[in-house]
C-alpha cells in the first residue's frame, strides 16, 4: 500500500502530467513506466556489474562503448539516468526524446521478441524541456523514498497505485496481486531450475518475476553457474500472456530489469484459439480475471470439455486451461474466488471433480477478504494441484488464514499477526499434518469425504468449531446483583434530589 508521503509525491508528479497538457491516465501510466524503466535499466546495469564481480562472472555494461540512432553518433554514457541529471533541461530534452528512447526501443538488438514487439508502438509524450525536468526531479525524489523503505514491494505497490488511477480498473478484474501473497505462492511451489513456467494471466508479469527472484536467491549455483541452465533461465523459462498492450510493456520491462535477457511475454487472449499451448509448462502461478460470463463462441473448443455450458465462468475456464497448459506431473499454484470452491452449478461440480479424480489436489488456502482491498473485497483461496491425468488425490490440505501480515481494511496496514510463514512450513511438511483436528486452523479430508460432499472445497464445510463452556453464577445471585443496583441508583436519584432543591433561589 501507498500511504504517506511517498503518495503524496506520486500525486505530485501525476500533477505535473495534468497541468503539463497529459490528463489521459493511460498515457500517463505509461510515460511514467518509460522513465521508471529508463532509471531502473541504470540501477540495474550498475547492480549486475557489481553481482558479476563478486560472484566472478565475465559481464559486459549495456552503457560500454558507443550507439549510431539516426545517423548520430552517441556514447551510451550519455544514456544513462544518472547522466541524464547532470543536463540542462533543453540538452536532456533532446537525448531524451532522440537518443534515450530509440536506444531503449531497440534494446533487443532486432530480435523478434515481446520486448521489441510492444516497445515499437511507444511513443514519447512529454511536451517539454521544463516538463521532463520537473518530472524527473520528482521521480528522483520518490525513487530516494522506495529506496528508504525496506518493508516490501514497494515498486509494485507505486505500479498498484498507478493502475488504481485508471476509471476502468478493475473492471475486467485486472488487480494486482499483492506482492507477500504472490512470494507465499511461489515458495509452496519451490520452482526449478528445469521448470518452465507460465502465468496465463500476467499483468505486470508480478508472478513471473517473484518466481526469477526466488530462484536467483535461493538455488543460485544450480541457475547461474551451470550454462544450459543460465541459458534456459535467460531465455524460455518464463512466459506470460495478456489482453492489455500496456500491461505487456510493463511486464516486459519488469522482467529485464529483474535480470530476464529475452523474456516471453506475449499478447494472447489465453482462453481462445490464440493460445494453442498444450502439455507445454511445468508450473503455472496465476491470479486469472474474475469478470464473470464470455461469449460461448470465443472459448477454444477444447475448454469445453469439462466447464461445458452456454455461459462459462472465466475462473472455471482458466483451471480448465491450467490442466491443459500443463505437463504430465506439472504443478499450479492458482488464486480463484471462493464461489469456486462451492458453487452448486453443473459446472463448479465438474472442475471440481476433475481435479480431484483425475489429477490430484493438493491443498485449498482459505484467504480473507481483507486480502485484495481497498480495490476489492471479495473472499479468495488459493488452489495447489498437480496434473496426472489419472488421478492420485489421497487427502486434501485445507487452511484457514486469519492474517496475512497486513490489517484487513482498506488501510492495510503493517500488523505482526501473520500466517504466511506457518502455511508455508506447514505445507512443505504435511507428513505431520495427519493428526491435526478439525478444530486446528489446518488439517488434512479424506477424498472419500470430500466426495460424500459433492466436492464441496469450501474449509467450513469440514472444519469443527470449537465452543467454549461458559460457567454463569446461579439466577438467585445475579437478580440479588440487579437489586442491589437498582438500589444504589434509587439512592443516587434522591441525593440529586435534594441537591437540586438546596440550590434553588429562595423567596423575594
Amino acid at each position: 500500500m501507498i500511504t504517506g508521503e511517498l503518495k503524496n509525491k506520486i500525486d505530485s508528479l501525476w500533477g505535473i502530467f495534468w497541468t503539463g497538457g497529459l490528463t489521459n491516465p493511460l498515457d500517463v501510466i505509461e510515460q511514467m513506466t518509460y522513465l521508471m524503466f529508463i532509471h531502473d535499466l541504470d540501477a540495474t546495469d550498475l547492480r549486475h556489474q557489481k553481482e558479476a564481480l563478486m560472484l566472478g562472472l565475465d559481464s559486459k555494461s549495456m552503457f560500454d562503448g558507443e550507439v549510431t540512432i539516426n545517423d548520430r553518433v552517441v556514447s551510451k554514457q550519455d544514456l544513462k539516468w544518472s547522466r541524464l541529471g547532470d543536463m540542462e533541461p533543453r540538452q536532456m530534452y533532446d537525448t531524451m526524446a532522440n537518443a534515450v528512447f530509440p536506444f531503449i526501443k531497440g534494446l533487443d538488438d532486432g530480435n523478434d521478441s515481446a520486448y521489441s514487439t510492444y516497445m515499437q508502438d511507444a511513443i514519447f509524450k512529454i511536451p517539454t524541456p521544463l516538463m521532463l525536468d520537473k518530472i524527473m526531479t520528482a521521480m528522483n525524489g520518490i525513487y530516494e523514498l522506495m529506496e528508504e523503505d525496506k518493508s516490501g514491494d514497494t515498486r509494485g505497490d507505486v505500479y498498484e497505485y498507478l493502475l488504481s488511477k485508471i476509471a476502468t480498473a478493475g473492471v475486467n478484474g485486472q488487480f494486482r496481486t499483492p506482492r507477500h501473497i504472490i512470494k507465499m505462492m511461489v515458495e509452496l511451489m519451490d520452482p526449478r531450475p528445469d521448470d518452465t513456467i507460465c502465468d496465463p494471466a500476467a499483468g505486470t508479469s508480478g508472478f513471473l518475476v517473484e518466481a526469477a527472484e526466488y530462484l536467483k536467491n535461493v538455488k543460485k549455483e544450480d541457475v547461474l553457474f551451470d550454462p544450459e541452465n543460465r541459458k534456459h533461465y535467460m531465455n524460455d523459462m518464463f512466459t506470460g500472456f495478456d489482453m492489455d498492450r500496456t500491461m505487456l510493456r510493463i511486464g516486459a520491462m519488469n522482467m529485464m530489469t529483474h535480470g530476464i535477457e529475452h523474456p516471453n511475454i506475449e499478447y494472447r487472449d489465453s482462453l481462445t484459439d490464440q493460445n494453442p499451448d498444450r502439455d507445454k509448462y511445468s508450473l503455472i502461478l496465476a491470479n486469472p480475471p474474475f469478470k464473470g460470463s464470455l461469449d460461448y463462441d470465443s472459448v477454444s473448443d477444447d475448454l469445453r470439455d469439462i466447464v461445458n455450458t452456454k455461459k462459462p465462468k472465466t475462473e472455471l475456464l482458466f483451471l480448465e486451461l491450467f490442466l491443459k497448459m500443463l505437463k504430465k506431473g506439472g504443478r499450479t499454484a492458482c488464486i480463484v474466488p471462493d464461489g469456486v470452491l462451492f458453487g452448486s452449478s453443473k459446472a463448479h461440480k465438474a472442475i471440481r471433480k476433475e481435479l480431484i479424480e483425475n489429477n490430484k489436489l493438493q491443498a485449498v488456502i482459505s484467504m480473507p477478504s481483507g486480502v485484495f482491498k481497498p480495490y476489492a473485497g471479495v473472499s479468495t483461496a488459493v488452489l495447489v494441484f498437480n496434473k496426472t491425468g489419472y488421478g492420485g488425490t489421497d487427502k486434501v490440505w485445507f487452511y484457514d488464514m486469519k492474517n496475512d501480515g497486513f490489517s484487513l481494511d482498506d488501510k492495510r496496514s503493517k500488523i505482526e499477526a501473520n500466517d504466511i510463514p506457518d502455511i508455508v512450513e506447514r505445507f512443505r511438511n504435511l507428513d505431520k499434518e495427519v493428526d491435526r483436528k478439525r478444530t486446528d486452523q489446518s488439517f488434512l479430508v479424506d477424498k472419500e469425504e470430500i466426495v460424500k460432499n459433492d466436492y464441496d472445497l469450501s474449509i467450513n464445510k469440514y472444519k469443527e468449531i470449537e465452543y467454549e463452556k461458559v460457567e454463569y453464577e446461579p439466577t438467585s445471585v445475579i437478580l440479588g446483583k440487579i437489586n442491589d443496583l437498582q438500589t444504589e441508583i434509587e439512592a443516587g436519584l434522591k441525593e440529586l434530589e435534594k441537591m437540586l432543591k438546596e440550590q434553588e433561589p429562595g423567596d423575594e
